[in-house]
């Protein structure tokens, strides 16, 4: 009886190393033949992503935060337990973490992460690029400095609902035309961080959680930073990978909303990259120049919620999150790493080009 149990248990095991094989074979040929992380993101990816925030919609805590702090705690406890109670070889508690952090590769891949393969957003959109340079950027910062300027308005609590319905129907509105996917759910579910002093602490104001398709905000908002956040994340979820490309789709929504604070939030989401590419392309007396046409109100409150996060910020943690974020995402066909933020105005310059044409 025995050997029939250990033969039965032999079988599992080998189509369980099946199927991974297969899967991890899967993920591969998605990521390294062109055209199959298209097929992926176009056809597979709002099936998964459906099914998946049906579910994690229904929970009212962050479900993949979970995950992610059980799963380190198992990894550290397991080989403990496994040696000193089960009397486990160190080579099969070995290979048992090995097989665990492959399926978490696969999952995280085939769930979300493949997205990563999709063609960029000037191949979905069809627009072309534009060269980055001086002239370009003063052709968008001019107008978007008035743009931004007559937008504002004093942002002082953040009304969630008013949030999701504008960005849900921008979506929905500009889904063909920006080359993303419409909402999966009609009322998708956000949630808190669950760790959000320790998001705090390394600077994240918001996340996509692969695993269960779902996004989180970081419980420390500030009012003004929460609609473009909440955009941003949401166009994570949507299947959108690259960062510049989810800060391009917030903005783009949040900008043509007819709810005022929601509008001065997407505007005023871009203003550091703004800033900072100004400071990079023209000399000193142009970009004072510049920063002088922003009204006061504004520079403030930047100024406001940059000192706000900066003493929730601890730059150990935070330089250590900073290295192993941009690790992955240079791992992940992102070159720039965390640059790749601040290239959100190269895509709006080049769709302001395009459009004006």
């Amino acid at each position: 009886m025995f050997f029939k149990y250990s033969k039965q248990m032999s079988l599992k095991r080998k189509i369980r190393y099946m199927l991974l094989v297969v899967l991890l074979l899967t993920t591969w040929a998605t990521q390294l033949v062109p055209g199959m992380g298209a097929v992926y993101s176009r056809h597979v990816y709002p099936v998964i992503a459906h099914i998946l925030s049906s579910f994690s919609d229904v929970v009212p805590f962050a479900v993949g935060d979970l995950f992610i702090a059980l799963s380190i705690a198992g990894m550290i406890v397991y080989p403990l337990v496994a040696r000193a109670r089960l009397n486990r070889t160190w080579r099969h508690i070995l290979l048992r973490d090995v097989e665990y952090l492959l399926w978490i590769y696969v999952w995280f891949y085939m769930a979300w992460g493949l997205n990563y393969s999709q063609p960029n957003f000037y191949e979905r959109t069809d627009t072309k690029p534009v060269a980055y340079t001086t002239d370009s950027f003063c052709r968008f910062v001019y107008p978007y400095i008035q743009r931004l300027n007559a937008s504002y308005t004093d942002i002082t609590y953040i009304d969630e609902p008013s949030v999701k319905r504008e960005c849900v129907t921008g979506y929905n509105i500009l889904a063909d035309t920006l080359g993303i996917h419409r909402p999966f759910n009609p009322y998708p579910r956000v949630k808190t961080m669950l760790f959000t002093p320790l998001s705090s602490k390394v600077g994240v104001t918001g996340s996509m959680g692969p695993f269960f398709c779902e996004f989180t905000l970081n419980g420390d908002l500030l009012p003004s930073q929460y609609p473009a956040t909440y955009a941003h994340e949401l166009a994570h979820r949507l299947g959108i990978a690259r960062e510049a490309e989810a800060n391009f789709y917030a903005y783009q929504i949040c900008t043509r909303s007819e709810v005022r604070e929601v509008r001065f939030s997407g505007y005023f989401s871009i203003l550091p990259h703004v800033l900072s590419n100004a400071r990079r392309l023209m000399d000193e007396e142009q970009y004072l120049s510049l920063r002088n046409l922003i009204r006061p109100e504004i520079i403030e409150l930047l100024k406001t919620n940059q000192q706000y996060w900066a003493e929730k910020y601890s730059p150990f943690i935070g330089r250590i999150q900073n290295f192993v974020y941009d690790l992955y995402l240079k791992g992940n066909k992102i070159p720039s790493g965390r640059k790749n933020y601040s290239e959100v105005v190269g895509l709006l310059i080049a769709w302001n080009e395009n459009t004006n044409r």
